[in-house]
């Protein structure tokens, strides 16, 4: 009988198929999970509460740990995702703190999640600067578009990777803008500011 071994095989390939479906599900309900905590953290951070952020962190390394535990082979691509919005997270909270990014290594994330990540951190980087210059400290906003801008260079030859690292590219792009339309809005507070000083000094 030419079929003897489909036979055989076919039932394998279920029960591991329904394995593989079952982790697939876990992960997809779960990874939404980690995405909320961290982006709780990154609001916490914006309102300058960095006790909350740190928690909220804490909680969602915990959760991806989890999420790890169920990932293997073409299932991988299912915690980018919550990685990525980690690595926004802590990456933003090291800079509002002084403190170095941490690397890819430590953070026990994929290359692709770290690039992305870091790519959207610029973003909430840009909030930051805004954030400093409403509240007259024009030091701290250019400290930190400093870092926005050196993170934006030294991102910027992964473009070339667009075809691997999806959106690389497209994250590139407005982040240029971004880092533009920061500067501009800098260099107008910071002449302003001189200004006020100068007609400060003739009265």
């Amino acid at each position: 009988m030419t079929i003897k071994n489909v036979k055989s095989s076919l039932p394998l390939i279920s029960k591991n198929l329904e394995k593989t479906n079952s982790k697939r599900e876990f992960l997809i309900k779960n990874n939404r999970e980690t995405v909320i905590l961290c982006s709780q953290a990154i609001i916490s951070i914006h309102k300058n509460d960095l006790s909350l952020a740190k928690k909220k962190i804490l909680k969602a390394k915990a959760e991806l740990i989890k999420l790890k535990q169920k990932t293997s082979g073409a299932l991988i691509r299912y915690i980018i995702t919550p990685e990525q919005e980690l690595v926004e997270a802590v990456s933003l909270l090291a800079v509002i703190e002084g403190k170095e990014i941490p690397s890819v290594k430590s953070l026990k994330v994929s290359d692709e999640s770290y690039i992305l990540g870091l790519l959207d951190c610029i973003g909430e980087l840009k909030r930051q600067v805004i954030d400093n210059i409403r509240v007259g400290d024009s030091n701290r906003a250019s400290d930190l578009f400093d870092t926005m801008e050196n993170l934006y260079l030294l991102l910027y030859p992964f473009a070339s990777y667009d075809k691997i690292v999806k959106e690389t590219r497209r994250k590139l792009d407005v982040n240029r803008m971004l880092v533009e339309e920061t500067r501009s809005v800098l260099t107008e507070e910071i002449r302003r500011q001189e200004l006020i000083k100068a007609i400060k000094k003739k009265k």
